[in-house]
């Protein structure tokens, strides 16, 4: 709880300064904007966030969403599936993939870094194959309409101060409320459940609680079965806001944003931490950022030695604060 007050003061303190900096942030244009990729890039970052709790890592996000992504307007446009069957078979891969990483490190031992690395590399590869390298995209989208508003429309709120310049519309993109309603059921699942006390004593001692009786690597491989089916609906989302998918770069990093947006939140690295809220705050974190460094005008590489320094700050904070509770069990012993 106390990481989760201090990361949203951090947050609410950037909000202000931006506002301050620059009058176009508070723009309902830009709000939204920032809503919705606070919504797709959240949602996969709560799977990540499961993944890491149990002491795992899932570096394979960004090719999921370039092959993913590339399935779509083929299935829609050249297969001439319905758009609900593209869901679930786009929804279905991605389990199998989870699956596919569940099994090499459950079952045969590989290291969650090394399996997840070669999904980096394969899966990336797979599309770029599978396309000719060439931009997919959704041309005129038509007859999509249903499927592009469940995945990337906005909800009317209200407007303000009608008929003058100041005149504003406010609306509330679909990813949000997608994120809303999936961060709730996370919220359940991790503190509400026993599968969920499951996976923060598998983080924190794998041994300790396969010896009193738990199907340890049922726990693990679903955490990763679960990332990718939530990576899954995040590739929808962010195929129909891109509009176009261009496999050797879509999705390119966003492993490292959802890695870092879990790390900010309060996952540790080692396992057995993690918040629901603090992802979502931290990934919320990240994007305020990623829009102060376009909205200020400030060179793009920053961007990633701002991120490099939040996971280190991240970690190091962990490492302290773990330390620092070992000593203090010791002196009440």
């Amino acid at each position: 709880m106390k990481k989760d007050f201090g990361i949203t003061i951090i947050l609410v303190v950037l909000c202000v300064l931006m506002a301050l900096l620059n009058d176009r942030f508070y723009s309902s244009g830009n709000i939204t904007n920032q809503f919705r990729l606070i919504g797709i890039f959240g949602i996969f970052s709560l799977g990540v966030g499961v993944v890491i709790i149990t002491g795992g890592i899932d570096l394979s996000l960004g090719s999921m969403f370039a092959l993913l992504g590339v399935m779509m307007p083929i299935m829609l446009l050249e297969w001439h599936w319905h758009w609900a069957f593209v869901v679930f078979a786009v929804l279905a891969i991605s389990v199998l993939i989870g699956l596919f990483h569940a099994f090499f490190v459950t079952r045969i031992g590989v290291q969650p870094f090394i399996i997840t690395l070669c999904g980096l590399l394969g899966y990336r590869g797979l599309a770029r194959v599978i396309t000719g390298d060439s931009t997919k995209g959704f041309g005129t989208g038509e007859g999509l309409e249903t499927l592009e508003f469940i995945a990337n429309g906005t909800i009317p709120l209200f407007t303000t101060a009608a008929g003058t310049p100041l005149e504003q519309a406010w609306e509330l993109p679909m990813p949000f409320v997608w994120l809303i309603i999936i961060g709730i059921m996370m919220w359940v699942l991790l503190y509400r459940s026993v599968y969920g006390r499951y996976l923060f004593a598998v983080g924190k001692n794998e041994e300790a609680t396969r010896y009193s009786g738990i199907n340890t690597h049922l726990v693990i491989g679903s955490a990763y079965v679960l990332c990718s089916f939530l990576t899954g609906i995040g590739a929808i989302m962010l195929a129909f806001y891109t509009y176009s998918i261009q496999p050797s770069a879509h999705g390119n990093f966003y492993e490292l944003y959802a890695i870092a947006a879990a790390v900010l939140g309060g996952c540790s690295l080692r396992g057995g931490a993690g918040s629901v809220v603090g992802i979502i705050v931290g990934t919320a974190l990240l994007q305020l950022l990623h829009n102060a460094v376009n909205l200020l005008k400030i060179p793009s590489a920053w961007e990633f030695i701002v991120m490099a320094l939040v996971i280190l700050v991240s970690v190091c904070t962990d490492i302290f604060l773990t330390k620092r509770q070992k000593k203090i069990r010791l002196l009440k012993k």
